[in-house]
C-alpha cells in the first residue's frame, strides 16, 4: 500500500458508527486531505435498481458493470472483496475511514453503545480510542463521549500525524 492512512470504526449495530465514520470525513477533508472510506455491510446491499441500465447488465450476465459521467464513477462486483483489496485501489488518497470490518487488524476506533458491548474490546486489536454512550474509563486506551468529536478527533489527528511522518522516513 502506498502513504494512506487507515482507521477503522467498529461497533455493534447502532452504536454510531457511521454518525462518526462521516464527522472523521468531514475534518479530515476540511484539513485538505483526500479522504477515502469503506463500508463493510453484513446484509445484502443494491446500489443500482431493477429497471436501470446497470442493473440490467448484471441481470444479463455481466460480473463487472462500470458507469461512469463527468462527475463519478462506480465500479459493481459480483463478488466480494476483502478490505485489502479495496484499500490497495485507493490511489491518491491519503487517509481511508473503514467502518465496520471489526476483525481486521487496522487502528480503530471503538463505540459502545451498552455495557454488553465491553467484550468487542476483548475481540478487536489496535484500539486507538473508545466512544461510548454510558459512563467507562479504561487504564490504557482513550475513552470520550460517542458525541465529543474535538477529543476523539484530536487523538486521531495525532496518530494520522505519526503514521505520515513515519512513512516519510520509511
Amino acid at each position: 500500500m502506498d502513504n494512506k492512512v487507515v482507521i477503522q470504526v467498529v461497533g455493534f449495530k447502532n452504536s454510531g458508527k457511521t454518525t462518526t465514520s462521516c464527522e472523521m470525513i468531514r475534518r479530515f477533508s476540511q484539513m485538505g486531505w483526500k479522504v477515502g472510506s469503506v463500508k463493510h455491510d453484513a446484509h445484502h446491499f443494491e446500489v443500482d435498481y431493477p429497471g436501470k441500465d446497470t442493473w440490467l447488465h448484471r441481470e444479463a450476465g455481466a460480473e463487472v458493470v462500470a458507469i461512469t459521467s463527468q462527475h463519478k464513477t462506480a465500479i459493481m462486483e459480483q463478488r466480494t472483496t476483502t478490505l485489502t483489496s479495496l484499500l490497495e485501489r485507493m490511489t491518491g488518497i491519503d487517509i481511508v475511514i473503514v467502518e465496520g470490518y471489526k476483525f481486521e487488524h487496522y487502528p480503530k476506533v471503538v463505540l459502545l453503545r451498552h455495557e454488553g458491548d465491553l467484550s468487542l474490546l476483548e475481540q478487536t486489536s489496535q484500539i486507538l480510542a473508545i466512544a461510548t454512550w454510558f459512563p467507562y474509563s479504561h487504564p490504557t486506551i482513550p475513552v470520550v463521549g460517542k458525541d465529543q468529536f474535538e477529543p476523539l478527533f484530536s487523538i486521531l489527528e495525532g496518530h494520522v500525524n505519526r503514521m505520515r511522518e513515519e512513512k516519510v522516513v520509511e
